[in-house]
């Protein structure tokens, strides 16, 4: 399976709404610099599961650890994996809606929950320069495991 690439106006009305709902969770993290948000969604467009990027339940969400990159990628968890992890039900064959493509370690994880279709924006070029080598192996992983994935422009 390769990546579809769409245009934002070419969506249909749900998947736009479905979009707007992982805004609303990204709205939540407490990261400065990163918000990213994740909803799942079934084949009844019912939600299972949804998540934001931040610390895990009980850790401190302090100013110096999110200020520390370093340390900041060592205690956040990213929004897909916390959709997965929150879903109410089984994943399997689920849509899963971000708004930002995932890396390559929730692509793994994507792929354990069996869910077949991942939504996210095109990444932006400078985030796509930086990012490279990950957004490859995970175009790659989902390509070989049959995820359809589809960004949006």
């Amino acid at each position: 399976m390769t990546t579809t690439y769409l245009k934002k106006s070419a969506m249909g009305k749900w998947d736009k709404r479905m979009f707007d709902v992982a805004e609303l969770h990204a709205s939540w993290s407490k990261d400065p610099s990163s918000k990213v948000g994740c909803v799942i969604v079934d084949q009844d467009r019912h939600e299972v599961g949804h998540g934001y990027n931040g610390f895990p339940q009980g850790v401190e969400d302090r100013e110096d650890r999110y200020a520390n990159r370093t340390l900041k990628y060592l205690f956040v968890v990213h929004a897909e994996k916390n959709a997965i992890m929150n879903a109410v039900k089984s994943v399997r064959g689920c849509t899963l809606y971000c708004t930002f493509a995932p890396c390559a370690s929730c692509a793994g994880m994507i792929i354990q929950a069996k869910i077949q279709t991942v939504i996210a924006p095109k990444p932006p070029a400078d985030f796509a320069e930086r990012w490279k080598d990950d957004l490859a192996v995970m175009e790659t992983m989902f390509a070989e495991a049959g995820v359809e994935l589809i960004l949006v422009d």
